[in-house]
């Protein structure tokens, strides 16, 4: 009989399967993961670094792109320390509190992180579109303001989501077929009605993707005609270089997030569901440092600035 009890929901454990059914491949996971968790936190932790360190790196720009490294480094941080133990313990249960924990903390950092590359977006246009009022448009107060903002809405989204799960009722203990704790494992969990709870989403997950994705669509719709219009073929290169490490990290992080969350019947494919989380929680956090540093011209100089320090100084 189904109940609403909530000592008996609290009660209720996980069993996240991960990779358990290729046993084989434990040890190569295990050391792939972590290597790539290691360049992950290596990356955005230099990054916020060499930023907060460097005087010529202290703009909007690199002040959205210290938010951006911190925000990927806490949503690894969050989701793949459980996916290495999942993979070397046999007992891989979790309660449910614990993972509605993980949840919530992960959904902030993913909420949070879309609206931060909309505003980095924003940045963009003012900065090509119209130089002569950057300062004025993207003022250090704006700028706060604006990554406040982007902080808040990720809260405000992730306690909204925790909610429509917390309305539902877990009867049973659940062997669940992934790694970590995603909206669609707290859905298949439960023993109760569980439409509202998947409308919430359905909303919620659609409106960030739309919203952000116009205002960023628009961002770079003036951004190209004002390229385009540019006689310098230089200045037309500068501007395009200054944007493409963006539109890179706009490209990596909406392909997974569109498929997982948007489109419905692909949620019942359980590994596509596997496939994509991992790529985004952790695969993202790695190459979003090394796609700023690499194609950095101003980081890749402070990076090797530092390094020359360093080496003379021992």
């Amino acid at each position: 009989m189904v109940t609403s009890d909530n000592n008996q929901s609290t009660a209720v454990m996980f069993i996240l399967l991960g990779f358990s059914e290729y046993p084989q491949l434990k040890v190569p996971l295990f050391l792939l993961f972590f290597t790539i968790y290691s360049v992950a936190v290596l990356g955005n932790v230099g990054m916020i670094v060499i930023i907060k360190i460097s005087p010529k790196l202290q703009t909007p720009m690199y002040f959205f792109l210290k938010h951006l490294s911190f925000v990927d480094l806490c949503y690894s941080t969050i989701v793949v320390p459980k996916l290495l133990e999942n993979l070397v313990v046999e007992d891989r249960s979790i309660s449910i509190r614990c993972c509605i924990t993980q949840f919530s903390f992960g959904m902030t950092c993913v909420m949070t992180e879309m609206v931060m590359l909309a505003v980095m977006a924003y940045d963009r246009f003012v900065a090509i579109c119209y130089p002569l009022l950057y300062t004025v448009y993207v003022s250090p107060k704006w700028c706060v303001l604006l990554v406040t903002v982007a902080y808040s809405w990720g809260i405000i989204n992730s306690i909204v989501l925790i909610y429509s799960l917390l309305i539902l009722s877990y009867c049973e203990t659940k062997i669940i077929d992934n790694f970590g704790c995603e909206y669609s494992v707290f859905l298949s969990a439960t023993c109760s009605d569980k439409h509202f709870s998947e409308i919430i989403l359905y909303i919620i997950a659609n409106f960030n993707v739309l919203s952000t994705v116009i205002i960023i669509l628009t961002s770079y719709i003036f951004i190209f005609v004002t390229i385009f219009k540019m006689h310098s073929s230089s200045g037309r290169y500068k501007a395009l270089s200054t944007c493409a490490s963006h539109l890179t990290a706009v490209t990596i992080f909406y392909g997974p997030m569109f498929f997982l969350y948007c489109i419905p019947n692909f949620k019942n494919s359980w590994l596509m569901i596997r496939v994509s989380t991992v790529f985004y929680t952790v695969v993202i956090p790695m190459l979003n440092p090394l796609i700023y540093s690499l194609r950095n011209k101003d980081v890749k100089e402070t990076f090797r600035r530092l390094m020359h320090i360093k080496l003379f100084s021992d």
